[in-house]
């Protein structure tokens, strides 16, 4: 296909969503690096120049396969947040329902595979995971305003935290949602102990909010306290390793 050709729009419409399918499903499978467009291009059967008319690069590509997702996911939870907000108003909604207004539109995701399901779900842990620094840009672009909305949220309903501390706590329960979502090893455990469910990333996440909720609501540390203990338990190991080594 011609760069400056006009194609037809509702054939050009459905050759993008083919694309859009078929990188999702093998980013999600294989992870950005080792997806080639050729491969892309195979799956969904176009030519690479239908790619580049569509997407102009592979980095583009990804990028519009998070963001077809993540934008509706993203304005559902901003929506979902005020509307709590406003229900709970004057008091400030308390922390479990700022987490629900969060975690409530990924679970909405992972029941529709129209929407991208869990696959996509998986996809989005695992470019949380990955070091290419366009992702983690992209990702810090487009999620920017719903962090910085949930970041108030979280500091109206946990006042008593210092905004560094709660900064810290936010970091760990992206990072927990997304090596949850990426991982397989949970999904594993869960079709072990119950064989008969498919819906394994709501089980995952339905588990996952009660060890977030109290990750954000723990007493504050007392650094020196955990300092010291590190150190006792390092002085202690150094004391034990010349006993349990073996003459030689």
């Amino acid at each position: 296909m011609p760069l400056n050709a006009m194609p037809d729009a509702p054939a050009s419409g459905a050759t993008k969503a083919r694309i859009l399918d078929a990188a999702e499903s093998l980013f999600m499978a294989h992870g950005f690096e080792a997806t080639s467009l050729r491969a892309i291009t195979a799956s969904a059967d176009v030519n690479l120049a239908a790619v580049h008319y569509h997407f102009g690069s592979k980095e583009e590509l990804f990028q519009s396969v998070l963001a077809r997702r993540l934008d509706p996911m993203n304005r559902a939870r901003l929506e979902l947040l005020a509307r709590l907000e406003s229900e709970a108003a004057p008091s400030p909604l308390p922390c479990e329902r700022v987490l629900t207004a969060f975690l409530s539109p990924a679970l909405t995701l992972a029941r529709d595979p129209a929407r991208g399901g869990k696959d996509f779900l998986r996809l989005l842990g695992r470019a949380y995971a990955d070091p290419a620094p366009f992702i983690r840009h992209f990702l810090a672009e487009q999620y920017g305003v719903t962090i910085a909305r949930f970041k108030a949220a979280f500091a109206r309903a946990l006042p008593h935290l210092p905004a560094r501390e709660l900064s810290w706590r936010l970091h760990f329960i992206m990072g927990a949602l997304s090596y949850t979502l990426a991982g397989t090893d949970a999904l594993k455990l869960i079709a072990e102990l119950n064989p008969h469910d498919t819906a394994n990333d709501e089980v995952l996440l339905r588990r996952l909010a009660p060890f977030l909720l109290a990750g954000l609501t723990a007493p504050l540390p007392d650094p020196s306290t955990v300092t010291r203990s590190l150190r006792g338990e390092s002085a202690r190991r150094r004391r034990a390793a010349p006993a349990a080594r073996k003459p030689v």
